[in-house]
């Protein structure tokens, strides 16, 4: 049986960015013993990083919240980044906190947020997945000359990926649903 990418990452290093996104990733998957695990590892290991205190921690533990589908628990962790809201992770997480609380107009100003920190986000999945994240949140608004912006916006930085990829071919039949 093979590892997971986040398991395989780790197993090359143990560094804490390293650490925060597979423990990201895991939590993501809904894995969250181990990413509780390595959150729990990486506030041990650094204490006084504000990065890791004010980013990694409260990102990866609203990412747990959000797989236990506890919005309001999410929006809460992250108020513990707000005074450094200048790292976009956090304010994704957020984003997609009020997302899965069906709050497109929060959600909204939470992606935007986040794009308008593109130098943070250069060739980050995030940039991408911040522009559908934001045509969702446009839809659940009923604003669907934005939410086919946002589409457009995110299928033209993905229109090279390879067309099997889960989260691109729902982005696909999404914005085919909107054009109707």
């Amino acid at each position: 049986m093979s590892r997971c990418p986040a398991e395989s990452a780790l197993g090359l290093s143990t560094g804490r960015n390293v650490q925060y996104l597979a423990a990201l990733a895991l939590a993501s998957a809904s894995d969250t013993a181990r990413a509780k695990t390595l959150a729990d590892d990486l506030d041990k290991r650094f204490p006084e990083d504000t990065w890791v205190q004010y980013n990694f921690l409260p990102s990866i533990n609203a990412t747990l919240a959000l797989s236990r589908k506890d919005e309001a628990q999410a929006v809460e962790i992250l108020q513990h980044a707000a005074p450094y809201w200048g790292v976009v992770d956090p304010v994704y997480v957020r984003g997609e906190a009020y997302l899965t609380a069906h709050q497109g107009s929060r959600a909204a100003a939470e992606f935007q947020k986040t794009l308008d920190h593109r130098g943070s986000l250069r060739d980050s999945p995030l940039g991408a997945l911040t522009r559908l994240q934001l045509a969702r949140a446009y839809v659940m608004q009923g604003d669907a000359t934005k939410a086919e912006a946002a589409y457009q916006d995110f299928l033209t930085l993905w229109k090279d990926a390879d067309p099997d990829i889960p989260i691109y071919k729902q982005a696909k039949a999404e914005y085919a649903r909107l054009l109707g």
